[in-house]
Order: structure tokens, then C-alpha cells, then sequence
């Protein structure tokens, strides 16, 4: 459970129908299954002691009173397990019948909970047999014990207190209000249904998006257990469609018609982390609800989920080029609105040859389609210095001349060597003062040829470079509005290609697929051999390394070793341990010492969950402390 990471498993045992020593065994396996797995938390299906269809069966006292043997039987069974188990049983209390849910714990049953939401209708008849569970949980003496009893009891592990799991049984979780409401408003993390659904076409995926849904909806995991082949088949079908939710991603999900257990690990962090966020979701403090400890060991979850590379970039060839579009089209819906509200009469771009100017251009001109506008109403400037090689002054200038803008060519490596005159910097120094000179003078010819032409500066810096403070202050870091200010850099190279592929301009396409193939470079070094010498991704560290840093930083809050720990998994093969550890440590320093240049940053479009906008999603004093987070990661040891 280290890092917030708890495996859980939803079961489908073999069964016979009211054949109690059998089901018995076979549970007992399962759960000797899932202990091996070291999962934490187990849910069987609904009534899977006895089966589900067993019918006018559950009348008979020999069957109930062999339930409730077995029940305690397999709760001593989990008497040296390291795990919360989920059971489905018949009950008889106080001389009626209810379709219970009963947690076992270290060989104790520790609840029961109670199905509120009996079907009667179709193929259900449970009102026949059963009784709805009380509306509030008390508790009740059971078998010489006293155990809470009713719905909506609450379980929270004494080793991992944001660990709180709550039951609802099959068709609770269909009803217009599940109970699973007001378990996670109480703070539940995690809910588990134990089911028997049956089988009918189509029900699969309306399931699927139930159980999805309701995982979205509550900021929560669900763990969907049903029940499969071995129940009865005199009317209908099980299916054994197990689900494993989080947060309205399904994490794991059962091949319907074959009896197995499923596996995935929660990030409860991550689940506390978006609640804690989500100021809708309002947590209760009058807490109604009865919680009852279970008791598991802390240790190190293996993780079997995956998480994505790139998390800014959709893995699905479709669904990349369903976002490009969407991405391009609200780049461009605020660079037109804002054209339009200034009343400019021009837009001006610097460009380089490279993504991020590439990327600003193509938004330009749809802004400027939008509009109904002569794109040569864009003016797109290059401006060659001391680092520009051919490559990327050709392709600025085929590119500009492609997409109908005015091209404009301003050297400026006369006015940068006035420049250092003036303030006594001799030119063969190559520091930061001789880059940032290059980069500021840049800024003000784009500005003044804006103010001569009635026009506003279009940024171009990325979001990846506004996060390690990858740009000149009142340089490449100033505009009038930054289009790109809210796309990442992994991001940027995909909206790219996605305009390459999909223009039909063969010219346009020929020079967009040269600059994707360009080393990402601020070209203010003097090249080598008139090629690139200097390359970003040399200097701060691989963009996919920062991107994948920063989504998890900023979208869920994770301390740094946990982002070592997925990052060490996730590019294992790749990226050995101690260039993941130095990345990462950059990362911080510079993510913590640049705030200054991300407090002051123009106005610009925000396209996703992650954005850096001082007046959005990321307000952060620009002399905040990064001790704690690098304390964090000094805590990491490569040897593990």
C-alpha cells in the first residue's frame, strides 16, 4: 500500500446451486488465489455461498443454517490473510431473510451489509424471499459477536485511514439513489458490489457504463463482482462480467462466460487527490455512517496497471486525431476572439523553424479562416541570428509563404552586437547573456513591428518550457497572447503531424514533416558544421521525461518518489533509474525556482485537465520552498 497503491481482486467462483460444502471449498480456493496475488481487498458475488437462483431453496432452514456455517467457516479461513473479503450470504435476523454482503477480516465477520433495492420484475423476484434491508445500520448480535448490520457501513483500514470501503449489493447500484452515494459523501474510497446479473444482449455494456459512471461520478474505485457459470440456467444466463473501476476509467474487466478472478491496484492518493480538488463534491461532517476498522499490513504493491508515456497524448491512433482537432480548434476560437475584441488589425509570429512557431502559425491561420481575413494579415517574422542554420531558416520562410502569410526577414545580428557594445559583453562569451540577448531583441522587433501595424504578438512557448522556466523573462516568455500557453511538448509534436497529415497542401506537408524531424533547439549558440549544435532535450532533460513529471505533479498532487516510482516502471528499458532520479530532481529545482516567470504570463487558452495560468489552475508564491520535495526524493534508494 506504499504510494497510496492497494491491489484488489473481484472473484466469479465455480458454484453449485444450494450445494453449500462445494461453494465453500471453492471460495476458500479463491481466496488462497488471491492471497498469493497479495490483493487487499476480495469481493465475491451476490449469494455465492448458496448461488444466487436457489429461489423458493431459501425458504429451507437446512439451507440457511448451512450458510451461516459456511460463512463462519470461510471467516476463520481468512484468519491469517492480509485481506478484506467481500462474501454474498442469505441471513435470517430477527426472523426475516436479507440479502447480506458480509466483510471478513483476519477470521472475524466484521459487518453485514444489506441489500436495500430488492428486484421484482422480469426474471428478479427477490421480494418473494427477502426482506429490504433497515434503512440506518445498527448493531446486532451475531453469533455470540456483536457486528454492525445494516446498509452503508463503512470499513476503514487502520494501516491507511484514506482507505474507507462500503458495499452495495447487484441492483443498488441500478436504482435512481445507490447507497454508494452517501457512503462516499461519508468518505468511502472504494465500493464494492457483490452481483448476479444476468446475461442479455446488449446488458454488457450498459453495465460497463453503469459501473464506469458510477465510479466517475463518485471520485471512487468500484469493484464489480457477478456471478457466473454454475448458477442455475432454468430461465437465464450468468455471465461472470467482472469490473474494476476507478474514477470513470475501467482499470480491469472480466472475459464474460468464464469464471476468474480479476486484478488491478487503486491509487487511493490519486482518488483523495481529485476529491480534494473537486470543490463539488462535498464530503459530510456529520458522519451517520458506522465505521468499523479492518486491519492490513502496509507493504509495497506490485503494480500490475500501466500507466501511460506520454499522458498529455491519447495512445489511440482515432482518438490523437479526434483531440488534435478539438485542440486546434480551441487554440484558434481564442486567438479569433481575441483578434476580434482588440480590433487588431494584423498578427505577428516569430518564426524559428521549429514546433512551437510551426504550431502558432497553423493556429494563426485558422483564427484568421474563422475570421474570414486575408491571411496576409499575419506577419510572420524570422529573424536569423548567430544560431540559425539553412535548415530552419528555409523551412520558416516555405512555411510562412505556404499558409498565405506576409513574410517579413529581419536580421537582428547587428543590432544584438550594438547591443553587447552597450552594455560591455564581449561577443566570444557564450553565457546566458549572450542567449538571452538574442532572445529579447527578438521580442521587442515583434512588438514594434506589432505596434507599427495595429497588431498583437501570438506567442509561441509551450507549456513544457513555462513549467522548467524555459524561456528569456520580457523574451520569448512575453507576447500578447499565448496560444500555445496551456499544450505541452509532447502534445505539440502530435498537433503538428496531425496538420502535416491532414492538409492537402503537398508543399505545406513536405516542410511540416522537415520540422518535425528537426532537434528541438533555441539556435542560440552558433551551429557546428552548419548543423544544430545546440539541443534542448540535452540541457534540461527529454520532454517525455518532463511531461510525464508534470502531469502527475500538477493533475494528482503525488510526491516526487512516487513519480520515480511510476516513471522507473513506465520507461523501464529506456531510461535506466539514475537518469530518471537526475531528471526529476531538475525538474523540481526548476519547477520551483521559475514560478516568477509563470506569475506574469499573457493571456492564452487553456486545452486540458493540466494548465499553468497564474489566474487558473496554478497560483504558487514564486519564492515557495522546494526542500520538501527534494528531501522526497533523497528518501529514494536505487538499490530497491
Amino acid at each position: 500500500m506504499k504510494h497510496g497503491f492497494v491491489k484488489v481482486a473481484a472473484v466469479t467462483p465455480d458454484i453449485r446451486v444450494a450445494d453449500v460444502a462445494y461453494n465453500t471449498e471453492k471460495i476458500c480456493e479463491a481466496i488462497d488465489k488471491a492471497a498469493f496475488e497479495r490483493a487487499k481487498i476480495v469481493v465475491f458475488p451476490e449469494l455465492c455461498i448458496t448461488g444466487y437462483t436457489c429461489s423458493d431453496l431459501f425458504l429451507q432452514d437446512i439451507l440457511l443454517r448451512e450458510s451461516r456455517k459456511a460463512l463462519m467457516k470461510i471467516a476463520a479461513y481468512t484468519a491469517d490473510k492480509e485481506m478484506l473479503v467481500f462474501i454474498g450470504v442469505p441471513l435470517q435476523i430477527d426472523g426475516k431473510l436479507y440479502n447480506v454482503a458480509a466483510a471478513l477480516n483476519r477470521g472475524a465477520v466484521i459487518g453485514l451489509t444489506t441489500k436495500t433495492f430488492l428486484p421484482n420484475y422480469g426474471e428478479f423476484y427477490e421480494m418473494r424471499q427477502f426482506t429490504p434491508g433497515p434503512d440506518t445500520a445498527r448493531e446486532i448480535l451475531f453469533e455470540g459477536e456483536k457486528v454492525p448490520f445494516g446498509p452503508q457501513l463503512l470499513f476503514q483500514a487502520s494501516a491507511m485511514e484514506d482507505l474507507i470501503v462500503s458495499a452495495e449489493i447487484c441492483e443498488d447500484v441500478w436504482s435512481p439513489v445507490p447507497p454508494s452515494i452517501l457512503a462516499a459523501v461519508e468518505g468511502a474510497t472504494v465500493i464494492v458490489n457483490c452481483s448476479a446479473s444476468t446475461e442479455t444482449i446488449g446488458k454488457d455494456s450498459y453495465r460497463r457504463a453503469l459501473i464506469k459512471g458510477q465510479s466517475a461520478r463518485l471520485i471512487a474505485g468500484y469493484i464489480y463482482a457477478n456471478a457466473g457459470e454454475g448458477e442455475s440456467t432454468t430461465d437465464v444466463v450468468f455471465g461472470g462480467h467482472n469490473i474494476i473501476a476507478e474514477n470513470g476509467t475501467i482499470l480491469a474487466e472480466a472475459a464474460r462466460f468464464h469464471n476468474d478472478i480479476i486484478y488491478t491496484e487503486f491509487d487511493i492518493q490519486r482518488i483523495v487527490s481529485e476529491r480534494r480538488k473537486n470543490t463539488t463534491f462535498q464530503t459530510s461532517d456529520t458522519r451517520e455512517l458506522l465505521r468499523i476498522p479492518f486491519y492490513i499490513e502496509e507493504e509495497k504493491t506490485d503494480l500490475t496497471r500501466t500507466f501511460p508515456r506520454r499522458p498529455f497524448v491519447p495512445g489511440d491512433e482515432k482518438e490523437r486525431a479526434r483531440r488534435c482537432e478539438e485542440i486546434l480548434m480551441i487554440q484558434a476560437m481564442g486567438l479569433k476572439k481575441r483578434l476580434a475584441h482588440t480590433r487588431a488589425k494584423t498578427a505577428v509570429v516569430g518564426i524559428s523553424g521549429g514546433l512551437d512557431s510551426t504550431l502558432a502559425l497553423i493556429v494563426t491561420a485558422k483564427a484568421f479562416d474563422m475570421l474570414g481575413r486575408d491571411k496576409k494579415g499575419i506577419i510572420a517574422v524570422t529573424m536569423p541570428c548567430f544560431g540559425t542554420t539553412d535548415r530552419t531558416y528555409q523551412n520558416a520562410c516555405r512555411m510562412s509563404l505556404q499558409v498565405g502569410a506576409a513574410l517579413r526577414q529581419v536580421p537582428i545580428a547587428d543590432s544584438v552586437m550594438q547591443h553587447f557594445k552597450d552594455i560591455g559583453h564581449d561577443p566570444e562569451d557564450h553565457s546566458v547573456t549572450y542567449e538571452n540577448g538574442q532572445a529579447r531583441e527578438r521580442t521587442q522587433v515583434l512588438m514594434d513591428i506589432a505596434n507599427k501595424n495595429g497588431g498583437l504578438v501570438i506567442g509561441t512557448g509551450d507549456m513544457s518550457e513555462l513549467a522548467l522556466g524555459w524561456a528569456t523573462y520580457n523574451g520569448d516568455h512575453m507576447s500578447m497572447y499565448g496560444v500555445n500557453a496551456s499544450v505541452p511538448k509532447t502534445l505539440v509534436r502530435h498537433l503538428v503531424k496531425y496538420e502535416a497529415d491532414t492538409t492537402k497542401d503537398e508543399a505545406l506537408r513536405e516542410v511540416l514533416y522537415d520540422v518535425l524531424d528537426t532537434p528541438v533547439s533555441p539556435e542560440l549558440l552558433p551551429p557546428k558544421d552548419g548543423k544544430i549544435a545546440q539541443k534542448t532535450e540535452d540541457l534540461v532533460g527529454p520532454y517525455e521525461l518532463h511531461d510525464f513529471f508534470l502531469y502527475f505533479l500538477l493533475r494528482f498532487g503525488y510526491e516526487p518518489s512516487k513519480i520515480f516510482r511510476l516513471a522507473e516502471e513506465t520507461f523501464a528499458g529506456e531510461y535506466d533509474a539514475e537518469t530518471i532520479l537526475k531528471w526529476l530532481e531538475t525538474f523540481c529545482r526548476r519547477f520551483f525556482s521559475q514560478q516568477f516567470k509563470r506569475s506574469c504570463l499573457p493571456d492564452g487558452p487553456k486545452i486540458g485537465t493540466v494548465a499553468l495560468s497564474p489566474r487558473g489552475d496554478w497560483r504558487m508564491p514564486s519564492d515557495a520552498c522546494v526542500a520538501a520535495w527534494l528531501k522526497d526524493l533523497g528518501n529514494i534508494s536505487l538499490m530497491e
